[in-house]
């Protein structure tokens, strides 16, 4: 691994300005006081999946990121496996879906929402 992709892997998650746009829009249409979750749960086909998920209150431990009026949580398990992570948001011929580029992962399944490390 490069000293760029090891330094990336340290590195907090970030959420894109497409991801941030989508989840405000999303998060518009709920309650006040929405945000979103995004969780590394065990299972999927590689091992690990991403998990996105509405929440209304957030832990003293959650890593929170603001971006262009969207507020994504992150537990302190799930930041290990989400250090230097890219969350984005695509929009391509298959459909629209959040996607991360983890440099932690060392596979992923074909539609990418399970990984292993």
């Amino acid at each position: 691994m490069s000293e760029a992709a090891m330094s990336d892997a340290n590195a907090l998650p970030i959420v894109t300005e497409r991801a941030a746009k989508r989840v405000a829009a999303i998060l518009k249409k709920e309650t006040e006081g929405a945000m979103l979750r995004v969780a590394v749960n065990g299972g999927g086909c590689s091992g690990f999946q991403y998990a996105f998920d509405i929440e209304r209150a957030r832990t003293p431990e959650d890593l929170v990121i603001e971006r262009d009026g969207a507020v994504v949580l992150i537990d302190p398990v799930s930041l290990d496996f989400l250090k230097g992570a890219r969350i984005d948001f695509v929009d391509d011929l298959i459909g629209q879906s959040f996607k991360i580029d983890n440099p932690n992962a060392t596979a992923s399944c074909g539609c990418g929402t399970s990984f292993s490390v």
